[in-house]
């Protein structure tokens, strides 16, 4: 088969290698119809190097059609359509019962003290072969699987795998009271589903976004979107001086800022493996420009939610604001499964009111994919979600 495969930092190319197949009888094989580029797997391609081999198969939104199923599984057969959810559960231990599937205990990384192993994303996730592939071997596929027996277009499902439940874990986890205030730092594709499913819920919305592409996507769903510049003074004062209710952090570790950390990811993610986890490991800094102005925009008492991703060990935070306001953090790898039956009947629902179909710019073949990869980050092109068709 034909699959994007990383070949060091910056430089992905598709290749032909071994079809997946049957390892344990719970796994099924899917051929993929749909698999999308993520924000997180930005960080892949710019500085999680040192836990990626060459070869490595990425990608972890992908939906399809099963095509082959091990004997031990009974809920799926040949022909099912089905969404991938990124993380892999086993949906029957002390985590998964509680509804933290990302931690299950069944499929935790342990070796580097990780949750759940995740597709497609690095030696601390499991080394799990991705979905941007033409076909894709699903473990523990009872468990997993979404079973899709519409017939809309993949576009309206395919993102149950990943960014639509990590938004509104994310609009959750910030604890707003009805027709409270939410403020979106970040319009990537997981920030836009975010400041829908706030103005969804009936809360007074605000996005914080510098691209003027993304902010123009969200103001078409009726969110008020702004530049950074003077994105402070605007909350404080559309929430009368006090801050916002609730604010998601949906930019995580490379936002914009901090130029010193900045050229630190890049000379980290060039160093040898063993040189660089340790770094990583024991030392490791974020870009943490998008979570400050998240501290400083919600109110004494409110909660800031963190659904971009962070992954150093040694981040400064603002101790002394945190203490003083009362600040609530809520945050976490999204548990995909605990919101499927909330967020299927949206995504089927005629009116769509998430905009699912709203929010794809590019579509281009999966032979396309290392090109796209570097417009995705570039954000260039208009460029805010990508979905390639093997």
């Amino acid at each position: 088969m034909r699959a994007l495969t990383w070949q060091g930092r910056r430089r992905l190319s598709v290749e032909d290698v071994p079809d997946p197949r049957i390892e344990d009888p719970t796994d099924a094989i899917i051929r993929v119809t749909s698999t999308a580029i993520c924000g997180s797997d930005l960080h892949l391609y710019e500085l999680f190097g040192p836990y990626l081999d060459r070869g490595d198969i990425l990608g972890h939104e992908t939906m399809g059609v099963v095509v082959e199923v091990g004997a031990g599984v009974h809920r799926l057969r040949p022909g099912m359509r089905v969404v991938v959810p990124f993380t892999i559960a086993c949906g029957t231990c002390f985590m998964c019962v509680r509804g933290l599937q990302s931690q299950c205990e069944r499929t935790q990384v342990r070796e580097y003290g990780s949750g759940a192993a995740l597709y497609g994303y690095t030696k601390m996730y499991g080394q799990v072969p991705g979905g941007q592939a033409e076909l894709l071997r699903m473990p523990l596929a009872d468990e997993n699987a979404i079973v899709v027996e519409g017939d809309l277009p993949d576009e309206r499902y395919l993102f149950l795998s990943d960014i639509l439940p990590t938004a509104w874990q994310g609009v959750e986890y910030a604890h707003v009271p009805d027709g409270g205030s939410l403020v979106v730092v970040g319009l990537g594709p997981v920030g836009q589903f975010a400041a829908r499913i706030g103005r969804h819920l009936g809360y007074d919305v605000i996005a914080v976004e510098p691209v003027l592409e993304r902010r123009a996507m969200a103001e078409r769903h009726g969110i008020r979107a702004i530049d950074p510049d003077g994105a402070v003074d605007v909350v404080l004062a559309a929430t009368a001086g006090r801050g916002a209710d609730g604010v998601v952090d949906a930019v995580g570790m490379e936002a914009h800022g901090n130029p010193l950390v900045s050229a630190a990811h890049h000379v980290i993610g060039a160093l040898p493996s063993g040189l660089a986890q340790p770094l990583m490991e024991a030392a490791g800094l974020d870009r943490t420009a998008a979570l400050t102005s998240a501290i400083q925009m919600v109110r004494r008492g409110g909660t800031v939610s963190i659904s971009g991703v962070y992954a150093g060990e040694a981040d400064p935070m603002p101790m002394k604001t945190l203490f003083d306001k009362q600040v609530t953090l809520r945050m976490g790898q999204c548990n995909v499964r605990r919101w499927t039956e909330t967020l299927l009947p949206l995504v089927e629902d005629a009116a769509d009111p998430l905009g699912t179909e709203d929010l794809v710019t590019h579509r281009p073949s999966l032979s396309e994919a290392a090109a796209y990869y570097e417009l995705f980050q570039r954000k260039e092109d208009g460029c805010i979600k990508v979905v390639l068709r093997p």
